[in-house]
Formats: structure tokens, C-alpha cells, sequence
């Protein structure tokens, strides 16, 4: 049974880390893409406070903190 699928991200406000994590997804996707192959890994641990590290790794690492209010806009 499929699970239901978050809203759509496009048209959505998030806060600056959120966003720029977003962004650099899609930028690291894209620029994959056209170069023709590629190797990302992303993930995330909840911190002090509820933050959410989230750190991408494509070649080198870009680590963002997300706190609990830039997920609920």
C-alpha cells in the first residue's frame, strides 16, 4: 500500500538552511546529470535542541542545521 506523498515543495516557504539545502540538491542532481554520472549520499540526525543536521555528500561534504520551526512553515 502506498504511503501519502508529502505536499509538493514548489510553491512552499521554508527557512534560509531548509531552502539552501533544496537548493543545493538540486544543484548537485542537475550538475550530475549533465556530467553523466555521479554519487550523492544524504542524511540526517536530530541534535540538541531538535535541530536536524542534514549533511549531502557529492565529492565533498556540505553540512546544513535545520531547526524545528523551518520545518513547520
Amino acid at each position: 500500500m502506498r504511503e501519502p506523498s508529502a505536499p509538493p515543495l514548489q510553491g512552499r516557504t521554508y527557512g534560509r538552511q531548509l531552502r539552501e539545502a533544496l537548493d543545493r540538491i538540486e544543484g548537485l542532481i542537475v550538475e550530475g546529470l549533465r556530467h553523466g554520472f555521479f554519487h550523492c549520499s544524504i542524511h540526517c540526525e536530530i541534535g540538541r535542541d531538535g535541530r536536524r543536521e542534514l549533511v549531502i555528500e557529492a565529492g565533498k561534504s556540505h553540512k546544513f542545521t535545520i531547526t524545528q520551526d523551518e520545518l513547520s512553515r
